[in-house]
C-alpha cells in the first residue's frame, strides 16, 4: 500500500484546489493502469487485497470471492488512487474495500468522480465526501447518491446530522425515496412533526425513514395507545420510545411498571404521556430509583407518576445528592418545607447551586463540599439522617 501511495502522490497536481476533479482522476487513472500492450496475466486477487489494499488474510479470502472475475489490477489501483485523492488513509481505504469489495470495480471517471462533482455542488467539503465514502460504501458507487443527498441534507438540516444517522444506519441511502422515505416523512408530518422534530427523531432512529410505511403507522398507533396523542409535544419522544419494539415487549414493560410502582392504568398513561422514554429504561435502574424515591425521599407512587421525569436522571449523580441537600435544608429550617422535590431535581446544575447551595454558604459552610462529595457517590456524615 505504501508503494502505491508514493506513486499516487507523485501524480497529484501541485494545486489541487484549482484543478478540476475529473482531470485529477484522469491522471491517477493513467498513472495506475498497466500498459495496454503488456496485460497482467494470472492476476492473484487475494494476494493483491492483502499486499496492496491492506486487508487481513481472512478479509481478503472473503472479498476475493466477489472479485474472481478480475484479471488485472488496473481498475482497483485507479479506485485506490481515487480514495487516496479524497484523503482516505490506507486503513480507511482497506475498511471500504473489506465491507464492499466491488468498490474496486467501480468506474472512477464515469461514477466516482461524477459523484464527487455532484456532492461538491451540494456544498459538501472534500473531508465530508471522504467521510461519506467510508460510511455508505456501496451506495457511494451508485450515481443516485447525489439525488438522494439532495433530499436528505435539507431533511436532516446539516451534513453532521446526516452523518450521525448514517453512522447508525449505513444503508439509509439505499432505500427508494419515492416509495419508502418520502411516504414516511409525509406521514410523520401528518402526525404533527415539523422538519426539526423529524430530523431529531431520525438521527436517533434512522430506520423510521426506511421501514415499511405500514410499520411506521403501527408505531404511531402504539404511541397513541400509551396516552400520547398525535400533535402533542411528546409525540416525537413517544415514537422514539416504541420504535421497533414488539407489542409483547412494550406490554411486559408496562406490566412491570404497574407492579413495581403500584401504578393504576390511569397513572401509567399519565406517566408515559410525560416521560415516554421510560420504556427504554432498564428494569434494574427503574427498580432502584423507585425504591430510593419511596424509602429515602418519602415520595408516594402517585407523585412519581405525575413527575416521572425524575426517573430519567442519574440516581447516584443527581437524584440522591439533591435529595440529601433538600432534606438537610428542610430539617434545619433553611428552606420552605413544601419545596417540591420534583422541582429541585429538574433544576439545571447552575440553578440548583444558585438557589440551594450558595445562599447558605455562611450558615452552612460545609454544604457545598458535602454536595460535591455526595455527587461522587459518597454520603457525608452531615447527610447521615435518622
Amino acid at each position: 500500500m505504501l508503494r502505491l501511495r508514493e506513486r499516487m502522490v507523485s501524480h497529484l497536481p501541485s494545486s489541487p484546489s484549482t484543478s478540476p476533479i475529473c482531470s485529477l482522476f484522469r491522471r491517477l487513472l493513467s498513472a495506475s493502469a498497466p500498459p495496454s500492450n503488456s496485460p497482467n496475466q494470472g492476476f492473484a486477487v487475494e494476494e493483491y487485497l492483502v499486499h496492496t489494499c491492506g486487508l487481513t488474510r481472512p478479509q481478503a479470502l472473503k472479498a476475493s470471492k466477489k472479485l474472481s472475475h478480475l484479471n488485472s489490477p488496473a481498475n482497483p489501483e485507479a479506485v485506490l488512487a481515487f480514495l487516496a485523492g479524497l484523503g482516505l488513509s490506507g486503513a480507511d481505504a482497506a475498511a471500504v474495500v473489506a465491507k464492499d469489495p466491488l468498490f474496486l470495480c467501480a468506474g472512477v471517471e464515469t461514477t466516482l468522480a461524477h459523484n464527487v462533482d455532484g456532492l461538491t455542488g451540494l456544498g459538501l467539503s472534500r473531508p465530508e465526501i471522504a467521510r461519506l465514502a467510508s460510511l455508505v460504501q456501496d451506495s457511494f458507487r451508485c450515481r443516485s447518491i447525489v439525488s438522494k443527498l439532495q433530499y436528505h441534507l435539507p431533511l436532516f438540516g446539516s451534513s453532521e446530522n446526516l452523518f450521525r444517522a448514517l453512522t447508525k444506519s449505513p444503508r439509509l441511502l439505499k432505500f427508494n425515496l419515492g416509495k419508502v422515505v418520502m411516504p414516511n416523512v409525509a406521514f410523520l408530518q401528518e402526525c404533527g412533526l415539523d422538519c426539526r422534530s423529524i430530523a431529531k427523531l431520525c438521527i436517533r432512529e434512522p430506520r423510521m425513514l426506511t421501514a415499511n410505511p405500514d410499520r411506521v403507522r403501527a408505531m404511531a398507533a402504539c404511541a397513541e395507545r400509551l396516552g400520547v396523542p398525535r400533535g402533542s409535544g411528546m409525540f416525537r419522544e413517544a415514537l422514539q420510545a416504541v420504535a421497533f419494539r414488539s407489542e409483547g415487549n412494550i406490554t411486559a414493560k408496562v406490566d412491570y411498571l404497574k407492579r413495581t410502582f403500584s401504578w393504576s392504568d390511569a397513572e401509567v398513561l399519565i406517566a408515559f404521556s410525560a416521560a415516554p422514554m421510560l420504556l427504554r429504561r432498564s428494569k434494574y435502574i427503574l427498580r432502584r430509583s423507585f425504591e430510593f424515591l419511596v424509602s429515602e425521599a418519602g415520595l408516594q407512587p402517585g407523585y412519581i407518576a405525575h413527575c416521572p421525569v425524575i426517573l430519567y436522571y442519574s440516581l447516584e449523580g443527581r437524584v440522591k445528592p439533591r435529595c440529601y441537600v433538600l432534606k438537610f435544608l428542610k430539617e434545619n429550617g433553611l428552606v420552605d418545607r413544601h419545596l417540591s422535590f420534583c422541582y429541585v431535581v429538574k433544576m439545571t446544575e447552575k440553578v440548583f447551586v444558585e438557589k440551594l447551595i450558595s445562599p447558605h454558604k455562611e450558615a452552612v459552610p460545609h454544604l457545598a463540599q458535602d454536595y460535591a462529595t455526595a455527587c461522587k457517590g459518597e454520603v457525608p456524615t452531615n447527610f447521615g439522617f435518622t
